[in-house]
C-alpha cells in the first residue's frame, strides 16, 4: 500500500456522509427546469427593479439597440461606416452568387442583404456579425427543394417554396430561442460542422465547373461521381474562353486573400476583390462582346426595393411538408454557423453574446425576410471576418451595409447586366476553399480519433452521397457517441501514490500502488438504466481480474471492494438495483462492498430505497483515505473474513 500506515485507533473521528435534508417536489422540479432552460439566469437583472425599469430592461433584452444606441459616439459611427461599406462591397457580389447556388433569381441575393441586416442590427447581440446569405445554406436549400420542384420547369412555385422554407426556418429558430432550447444546436459538434462544411464546400466548388467550363447541360446531382461524369462526358463542349476567364479570376481572388492574410492591415484588399472582379469581368464582357462567344452573363436585374411576398407563401400539401422539412434543416445549420461565428468574434473582443437572444434575432430576421422576398440568411464567417477586421464597433455596420445595398437596388442594378456567371463562380470557389479546413481535420486526428471519424464521415457523406445524407450521418454518429458515453462510462482502478494519502488511476499514474486486500474502483459517470447492466458486468470483471492478479503476485487475498462515487452525479432505480446486485455478488464471494462519497442526489435515493441500511451505515465513507483506513484497521486488527467482523467497522453515517 506504499508508505501510508492506516492502523488507526478505534475511537478515531471520521467525517460523516450525510443524507441531504428533504426538498419539496415542486422546489426540486423548479430548480431542475431552471438549470435546464435558464442556466444563464436571464431574469437576474429584473430582480428588485420597479415596473418602469423592468419594461426598459425587457425592451433592451429583445432589442439590444436600445442598450447601445444611447452611448453611441461619432468615433463609433466613423468606424461602422468604413466597416459597413467594406462588407457591402463583399455582400453584393456574394449575394448574387449565392442566390445562383440556391437556384434562385440573382436579385434575391441583394434583397436578402437589405432587410435582414436591418432587423439583426436592432435585435442581435453581436457587434461583429455581418448578416447575409451563406453558400452552404443556399446549397442545402436548393438541393432539398429541387427534389420536390424543378426550378427550371416551375420557377414561380420553386421561388414561393423558398420563401415558405425561409419562414419555417425563422419560426423554428425563434422558437428555439424563446423556449430556451438552444442546447439542441449543440448536437452539431465541432467535428460535425468541420466535416459537413468541408464537404459542402467541395460540392459547391465542383458544381461551379458548369459555369467555369461554359457547359449548358449539367447534372442535378450534388455528389462528386455525378458531377465528374457530367464534366468528362462533355469534353467536346468545354469553352476555353470561359475556363481561362474563370481560372484567372480564381487566381486573383486567392492571391488577394493570401496577401491580406499575411498583411492584416490590408484586409480591404481581399474584401474589395470580389466587387473588383465583378467590375473587371463586366467591363471585359461589355467591350469584347464575350457573351457572343459562350460566356454567359447575368442579364437584366430588376431595379427597385424588395416586393412583398406574404401572399406568395405556400401552405398546401404536399409542398408545405417539403417547406417545413427544408426550413428546419437549413434553420439548424445556419443557426449553428451564425452563433459559432458570433461567439468566436465575441471572444476576441472579450464580450458575451446570449445564444438564445441570437436565435430569436436570426429567426425574426428570417421571418420578416420571408415576407419581403428574401431567402435564408445568417452570419457567414467570411463577411463577419471582414467586418471585424474593418474595425466595426457595433451592429450599426449592418445598417450601413443595408443602406449601400438599398442604393444599389435603387440605382445600380443595370450595371450588373454584363457580369459574367463565370466571375460569380470564381467568387464562390474562392470563398468555399476557405471552408475546407484541412488543418482542423489534422488537429482532430491528433487530439481525438473518434472526432476525426465523425468529421470524415460527414465529409464523405456529403461528397459521395448528398448534403442531406452527410448531415444525417454526422448527426447520427455524434448522437451515437453521446449514447456510448452514457451507456459505457469509464471505470478505473485506483492506487495509492507513495508517501501520500492520494489515490489515483493506476494506468494514469504507474507509480500508484495497489492496496493489499482492497480493490478501489472509481465510477466516472451518473448511473442510469442505460449503463447499469454494463457497470455490473464491468465491476464483476474488475473483481475477477484483481483476484487473478493476486494469485500471480501472492499478495493478501481480496476482502474489500471500494466504489468511489465522487463523479456519480445522479442515480436512478435501475442504478440502485445494480448496486444491490453488486452487493449480492460480493457477498457470495465473501467480500465487503464499501461506498465512498455518494453525492447528495445519490445519497438521498440510497436512503429512500433503504439500500443504505441494507449495506450497513458503517460502510459508507466520505473519502477513499478514510475507507481504506477503516478496511485496513479491520484487516490488521482481526485478520479474519470481514463478513464476520462487521461490528468492528467504523460507523461513519
Amino acid at each position: 500500500m506504499g508508505s501510508v500506515d492506516y492502523e488507526y485507533p478505534l475511537g478515531m473521528n471520521v467525517h460523516q456522509v450525510e443524507v441531504p435534508p428533504p426538498q419539496p417536489f415542486f422546489k426540486s422540479l423548479k430548480y431542475s427546469l431552471k438549470e435546464t432552460f435558464f442556466p444563464d439566469d436571464p431574469l437576474r437583472r429584473f430582480k428588485n427593479q420597479p415596473a418602469s425599469k423592468k419594461f426598459v430592461l425587457g425592451l433592451q433584452y429583445f432589442f439590444p439597440i436600445f442598450e447601445w444606441a444611447p452611448h453611441y459616439t461619432f468615433q463609433f459611427l466613423k468606424s461602422d461606416i468604413i466597416a459597413g461599406i467594406t462588407i457591402a462591397s463583399l455582400a453584393i457580389p456574394q449575394g448574387i452568387s449565392y442566390a445562383k447556388l440556391a437556384n434562385l433569381p440573382p436579385i434575391l441575393g441583394l434583397y436578402s442583404s437589405f432587410i435582414p441586416p436591418f432587423i439583426y442590427a436592432m435585435m442581435g447581440s453581436s457587434r461583429d456579425l455581418a448578416v447575409g446569405t451563406v453558400a452552404v445554406g443556399s446549397l442545402l436549400m436548393g438541393s432539398m427543394l429541387s427534389n420536390e420542384v424543378n426550378p427550371n420547369e416551375d420557377p414561380t412555385l420553386y421561388l414561393h417554396l423558398a420563401f415558405t422554407a425561409t419562414l419555417f426556418a425563422g419560426l423554428f429558430q425563434a422558437a428555439l430561442g424563446l423556449f430556451r432550447l438552444g442546447f439542441i444546436v449543440d448536437f452539431l459538434s465541432h467535428a460535425t460542422i468541420v466535416g459537413f462544411m468541408g464537404g459542402a464546400a467541395t460540392v459547391v466548388c465542383l458544381q461551379q465547373l458548369k459555369s467555369i467550363l461554359g457547359l449548358e447541360h449539367f447534372t442535378h446531382g450534388a455528389d462528386i461521381i455525378s458531377v465528374m461524369r457530367s464534366v468528362f462526358t462533355q469534353t467536346h463542349e468545354w469553352r476555353w474562353e470561359s475556363a481561362v476567364l474563370g481560372f484567372c479570376f480564381i487566381s486573383f481572388l486567392l492571391i488577394t486573400r493570401y496577401f491580406s492574410k499575411k498583411q492584416p492591415r490590408f484586409f480591404w484588399v481581399s474584401a474589395m476583390a470580389p466587387l473588383t472582379s465583378v467590375v473587371l469581368g463586366s467591363l471585359l464582357v461589355y467591350f469584347s462582346h464575350a457573351e457572343k462567344h459562350g460566356v454567359e452573363v447575368i442579364g437584366e436585374l430588376k431595379k427597385g426595393l424588395n416586393p412583398p411576398s406574404l401572399t406568395d407563401l405556400v401552405f398546401v400539401s404536399p409542398y408545405m411538408t417539403t417547406a417545413v422539412k427544408t426550413g428546419v434543416v437549413v434553420g439548424i445549420i445556419s443557426l449553428a454557423e451564425g452563433i459559432a461565428v458570433g461567439r468566436s468574434f465575441a471572444m476576441f473582443k472579450n464580450y458575451h453574446i446570449d445564444g438564445n437572444k441570437e436565435m430569436i434575432a436570426i429567426g425574426t430576421m428570417n421571418i420578416v425576410g420571408s415576407f419581403t422576398s428574401c431567402y435564408l440568411t445568417t452570419g457567414p464567417f467570411s463577411r463577419s471576418a471582414v467586418n471585424y477586421n474593418a474595425g466595426c464597433k457595433t451592429a450599426a455596420s449592418n445598417i450601413i451595409m443595408s443602406i449601400a445595398v438599398m442604393l444599389t437596388l435603387l440605382f445600380l442594378t443595370p450595371l450588373f447586366h454584363y457580369t459574367p456567371l463565370v466571375v460569380l463562380s470564381a467568387i464562390i470557389v474562392s470563398a468555399m476553399l476557405g471552408l475546407i479546413d484541412y488543418q482542423a481535420a489534422i488537429h482532430l486526428w491528433k487530439i481525438d480519433k473518434f472526432d476525426f471519424v465523425v468529421c470524415m464521415s460527414a465529409y464523405i457523406g456529403v461528397v459521395f452521397g448528398s448534403v442531406e445524407i452527410g448531415l444525417v450521418i454526422a448527426v447520427a454518429i455524434s448522437v451515437l457517441r453521446i449514447l456510448l458515453f452514457v451507456a459505457r462510462p469509464r471505470t478505473f482502478v485506483l492506487g495509492n501514490i507513495p508517501h501520500s494519502v492520494i489515490y489515483r488511476n493506476v494506468e494514469h499514474y504507474p507509480s500508484a500502488k495497489h492496496v493489499p486486500g482492497i480493490l478501489i474502483l472509481e465510477i466516472d459517470a451518473p448511473i442510469y438504466f442505460a449503463n447499469a447492466s454494463y457497470l455490473r458486468e464491468r465491476i464483476t470483471r474488475w473483481i475477477d481480474e484483481e483476484e487473478d492478479r493476486i494469485k500471480v503476485t501472492g499478495e493478501t487475498s481480496l476482502q474489500y471492494v471500494i466504489l468511489d462515487m465522487s463523479a456519480v452525479g445522479n442515480i436512478d432505480t435501475s442504478g440502485i438495483s445494480m448496486l444491490e446486485e453488486v452487493k449480492q455478488i460480493t457477498e457470495r464471494r465473501e467480500l465487503q462492498l464499501v461506498l465512498v462519497n455518494p453525492g447528495s442526489e445519490v445519497m438521498k435515493k440510497l436512503n429512500k430505497s433503504k439500500f443504505q441500511n441494507h449495506l450497513g451505515q458503517k460502510w459508507i465513507y466520505l473519502t477513499v483515505e478514510e475507507a481504506v483506513g477503516a478496511c485496513n484497521f479491520n484487516l490488521h486488527a482481526c485478520k479474519t473474513n470481514p463478513k464476520k467482523d462487521e461490528s468492528e467497522g467504523w460507523n461513519n453515517v
